[in-house]
């Protein structure tokens, strides 16, 4: 029996939020190009980007702490913070877009209105408060930025997290009304539900192996996990955004590009509110300080979601540890990983990275009650009776060689080839919420000749693309009261059809 063969212009490897964030950019840019995707699961984003294994906060370092560390000089250090903000306007003008030109469906599936708050208690943690505060109200992304040491006005916004609290302990909040929660599960549904009207969506189909040919082209072996039926995919570029499976097929891939990384997996737990009661408490997404030595997603947060129009509230992450790279993976992930490219990258880690091999010991060692009162540090009245527990999604963090050692990152790194014929995402958060930056860096990468031609269209999805938005407060507002009427995320949002405004700057150097 003759071998199945399928060529295509693009192949696409997995189904997330990634992998449908770049095939609706091409299918934009390019829609004459054929694009075939390839899951190995029978649903699309069923690993990281399923809501209940992400935290959905739509980051935009409105309220996570890690972006905004104390530096060297005592200083509140905002650099990356206004980074991954510019970033997530990109995200949100492009789903707008998508909305106002049919490439999404309803907004409110996907992305709904949410206070974004940070949490701190004790003396120190109010101060350190209160200079975020003063170093980030001040600039255009960050306006409307309160802070609130108030006991009474504490109550009255966050009652769940109020009651039976002491309030000799001092407590502090930045608040930020205009928020989101975004369930990324639903939006790459919508998003493939696109870009499959003009191409071909295979769930099911696992890669197996892959290899370049002498025309610079690639050969993709793909299994049918039922059939067991074998197809030779021909691809004149390949994407892979598999999560954390993506390691082991750029490995396969032979690619110099990808020698020297490794992978480093965490798992994560979260409390699930079963009392509606309790849910109805609290509409928020209230992040705390991660504890000393604790990795950057480790940080703990009593996170409102909205997920298939009905409101949940989760508490967490509780770390794990399992040697598995993705939720669905097998205990021989980690070690398969291993290779002589970055085995020494891989063990110089353990005596760099001591405190947070602390922390996972530490946490793999608490009991039910130790979870119980780290949820109390947040609901003081909270009793196990009315949470679950539920394991979120692997995380699988990047180990990059520098030189014959190796550092652990906690973002995300495309890693692609020379020739631009393929690349691959490694990492975690922010992850999902920056999916369209990282995806138009995959393109003018891999696409360095066609790129500039692109620019047109690019800058009519996203108005502001080229641009920063912190240095510009006119073009901030103008975009962002589009972005606010098409997503339907404010109260007087009645025109889903509402077109991108035009935009009259200056061309600068993509940002």
């Amino acid at each position: 029996m003759s071998q199945k063969v399928i060529k295509t212009d693009v192949a696409l490897v997995g189904a997330g939020i990634m992998s449908a964030t770049l095939g609706a950019l091409i299918r934009q840019l390019e829609p004459t190009w054929s694009i075939s995707l390839f899951e190995r699961l029978h649903a699309a984003a069923a690993e990281s980007s399923d809501p209940w294994n992400n935290a959905g906060t739509g980051h935009s370092a409105l309220c996570e702490l890690n972006y905004t560390p104390v530096g060297a000089d005592g200083e509140i250090d905002i650099t990356k913070a206004l980074g991954i903000n510019e970033q997530f306007q990109q995200s949100r003008q492009f789903w707008a877009y998508g909305v106002d030109n049919g490439l999404l469906g309803r907004p409110d599936e996907f992305i709904n209105p949410i206070p974004h708050v940070s949490f701190c208690h004790g003396a120190e943690g109010v101060e350190y408060l209160r200079k975020r505060h003063e170093a980030l109200s001040s600039n255009t992304l960050f306006e409307g930025m309160e802070y609130i040491t108030d006991d009474g006005v504490f109550a009255e916004r966050l009652p769940l997290m109020a009651a039976g609290r002491d309030y000799s302990d001092p407590v502090g909040l930045n608040w930020y009304t205009e928020g989101t929660d975004v369930d990324f599960g639903a939006l790459t549904q919508q998003l493939l539900n696109f870009v499959g009207r003009e191409s071909n969506l295979y769930f099911g189909h696992e890669v197996r192996n892959l290899s370049q040919q002498s025309d610079g082209s690639w050969i993709l072996k793909i299994r049918n996990v039922n059939s067991r039926e074998i197809l030779r995919v021909e691809a004149k570029f390949v994407f892979i955004g598999a999560g954390g499976g993506a390691l082991h097929l750029l490995q396969k891939s032979g690619i110099p590009e990808a020698k020297g990384f490794g992978g480093f997996p965490v798992s994560g737990q979260f409390f699930r509110c079963t009392n509606p009661d309790l849910i109805e408490q609290h509409s928020a997404k209230v992040y705390g300080q991660a504890a000393v030595g604790a990795p950057p997603m480790s940080v703990p947060h009593l996170d409102t979601r909205v997920i298939n129009h009905d409101k949940g509230l989760l508490f967490g992450p509780y770390a794990g540890w399992s040697p598995k790279f993705l939720k669905t993976g097998g205990v021989m992930d980690l070690p398969k990983s291993v290779k002589p490219g970055n085995l020494l990258p891989m063990m110089s880690i353990a005596p760099k990275e001591f405190g947070l091999l602390k922390y996972l010991i530490g946490e793999l060692a608490a009991t039910s009650n130790d979870r119980v009162k780290t949820l109390q540090e947040f609901v003081p009245r909270a009793t196990g009776g009315d949470w679950e527990m539920i394991t979120a999604g692997q995380r699988v963090q990047v180990i990059r060689a520098t030189g014959n050692s190796g550092n652990l990152e906690f973002g995300t790194a495309v890693v692609a080839a020379g020739d631009g014929t393929i690349a691959g995402l490694l990492g975690a958060s922010p992850g999902a919420s920056t999916a369209v930056p990282a995806m138009i860096n995959v393109l003018k990468e891999c696409f360095a000749d066609r790129f500039e031609g692109w620019t047109s269209k690019l800058t009519e999805m996203i108005p502001s693309y080229g641009q920063k938005l912190n240095d510009n407060p006119a073009l901030f507002r103008q975009q962002w009261d589009w972005t606010n009427r098409s997503l339907e995320l404010t109260a007087d949002a009645d025109r889903p059809d509402a077109a991108a405004p035009a935009v009259e700057a200056e061309a600068v150097e993509p940002a």
